[in-house]
């Protein structure tokens, strides 16, 4: 439907209805939301910079670690503990170890755990290598030491010990002990490089937070302390410890920056009980004499720094800047939507009832349904329309309904199909009289007629006056028989919408009755449109049956026929 609509009328445009009211309240609650919401978009504009197009960072690293120990009587120098990882953008620096020296290939008896400790040769199964053994087991059981016995490997003689490592650290002076990270980052779509080290660089600083924040040369001992850790703690076992270089870049000429922020945590689990701390094994070999191969085996306790590089670079875009602006112009239809929740929530209570909120509900929300469920009643002594819903359960006249519409049409230009002007003082004479003389109830007359002038029926939807309250029947005033009886009036209508009817015809009695319904319902509910909802009161109905009768006298219902 919608669609053949577009078809037939192309150039047609819609535009949502809205209703204005005075409200100090309403207005205040607006423009409180449009301030926040313009303080918000301000904010967010110029502290996160949506106005720019963003790149993500790239990046290279490398590091230099700088230091000399004297330990185990011997000295250690960066060719030594800084052992090169295989990981990308890491390096790690030794700081604790147990060495196993003077190794050679051969038979020697395994250490002691669980599966080696043996009693005799049926305990050891020749050939077998259980994944903590040393070596490859011989099948002998021989003496560990004076009060143990474990199986026989072929290893590398003397097989190590299970020893935990040495407290303190035995390069606890590593402490000391410096870094230089050099760090260069690009931005492709804006064909920006930049690197840490400034043409200015002091070689002679070390990295402080609040006195050298951009020195890139670092004191291993207060990276640990800036992660809040204690370096003689953590040099006993190892650990990871997350260097972060972040770049956050503001490339418009002006208000360029663009300088690394750094940071430090600790990566590894540091409460787990198996296999704390970072350590790893390595070996140096060395020749004999006599041909044969010797090593000395490493157990290297240490730190492993990883170098985390993240950010991202910024630079003014049109596009950016209106797309922005243009997502957040639809946050001040909050407004309208704060105030019609109030207004949805009102609606739902129960209690507390405005007459000025129940009046604004009226004229914004109107109630569609269908006309076989609702009828709708007019009252000459009230402004309302009156909307009943369907089935009743007493009669029309004392059923509970809510209030339709106020329509401006109503009472308005009543007298467009005549010019003779209105006796009024007349009318209201005879109105008075004609009251005064029915003042008194036929016992014919219904209980719930308010007029006198109804006529009596059983059925509860027939069971209507044109008054709430008692008085005048409005079939007594002027303009009843003049807008509504007056068959001049009736034919001009008629005429209106076909002006080749001819009046002649039998079937004109029935024409203009019809017309007559319609011209109550115009006068009365405001609109044609209401046909089909509209109930005519019984006094109104019989003065227009009388005056223009139907020839068998049958007539289809109460409403328009």
């Amino acid at each position: 439907m919608v669609s053949c609509g577009c078809l037939k009328d192309p150039f047609h445009y819609d535009s949502p209805k809205s209703i204005r009211f005075w409200s100090v309240g309403c207005v205040c609650a607006k423009w409180f939301i449009y301030v926040v919401i313009a303080i918000y978009i301000c904010y967010t504009l110029i502290a996160h910079k949506r106005y720019q197009e963003k790149e993500e960072v790239t990046s290279s690293v490398r590091t230099s670690v700088k230091g000399v120990a004297h330990a185990v009587s011997r000295i250690w120098d960066t060719a030594e503990y800084a052992i090169p990882m295989q990981s990308r953008d890491s390096f790690f620096v030794m700081t604790n170890v147990i060495q196993t020296e003077n190794q050679l290939q051969g038979r020697c008896p395994e250490a002691p755990f669980a599966k080696a400790i043996c009693s005799t040769d049926k305990s050891c199964e020749k050939g077998s290598a259980d994944v903590h053994s040393n070596g490859v087991q011989t099948g002998r059981c021989v003496q560990y030491n004076a009060t143990l016995k474990t199986c026989e490997v072929m290893a590398w003689c003397p097989v190590p010990m299970e020893e935990h490592p040495p407290v303190p650290a035995v390069l606890r002076s590593s402490e000391d002990f410096t870094v230089l990270i050099k760090n260069n980052i690009h931005f492709p779509k804006f064909n920006y490089t930049i690197q840490n080290i400034s043409p200015n660089f002091n070689s002679s600083c070390t990295f402080n937070k609040i006195t050298s924040p951009l020195c890139p040369i670092f004191r291993l001992g207060d990276i640990l302390q800036e992660a809040k850790e204690n370096f003689s703690e953590v040099a006993v076992k190892g650990g990871i410890i997350a260097i972060e270089i972040k770049w956050d870049c503001n490339l418009d000429s002006w208000s360029y920056y663009c300088s690394p922020e750094y940071g430090f945590r600790r990566l590894d689990d540091k409460t787990r009980t198996q296999y704390p701390g970072f350590s790893f094994r390595f070996a140096r070999y060395y020749k004999l004499l006599n041909g044969k191969e010797q090593r000395t085996l490493f157990k290297v306790y240490g730190i492993r720094f990883d170098i985390l590089v993240f950010g991202t670079g910024g630079k003014f875009g049109s596009v950016e800047l209106f797309t922005f602006i243009g997502s957040t112009i639809t946050y001040f239809g909050l407004a309208f939507t704060a105030i019609e929740i109030f207004f949805f929530l009102y609606n739902c209570s129960c209690c507390c009832k405005i007459p000025f909120c129940d009046n604004i509900i009226r004229k914004k929300y109107e109630t569609v349904l269908e006309p076989k469920q609702v009828m709708l009643v007019s009252y000459v002594d009230k402004p309302h329309v009156i909307l009943i819903k369907k089935p009743l359960k007493t009669s029309l006249q004392y059923a509970e309904g809510s209030i339709f519409e106020n329509h401006p049409v109503k009472f308005s230009d009543p007298c467009r199909f005549f010019t003779k002007e209105p006796r009024e003082n007349h009318d209201t004479e005879e109105s008075q009289l004609s009251w005064l003389m029915q003042s008194t109830r036929s016992p014919q007359c219904p209980k719930w007629c308010c007029c006198g002038q109804c006529n009596l029926t059983q059925k509860f939807h027939e069971q209507l006056c044109c008054r709430s309250t008692d008085g005048p029947c409005i079939t007594t005033t002027y303009w009843f028989k003049k807008l509504v009886l007056s068959k001049e009036t009736l034919n001009k209508a008629l005429l209106y919408e076909d002006p080749f009817l001819d009046l002649k015809d039998d079937n004109t009695s029935n024409q203009l009755r019809h017309a007559a319904y319609k011209q109550y319902v115009h006068w009365r509910f405001g609109s044609f449109e209401l046909e089909d909802r509209a109930v005519i009161p019984s006094c109104c109905r019989g003065v227009i049956r009388s005056t223009y009768p139907k020839a068998d006298g049958n007539y289809t219902g109460f409403k328009i026929e």
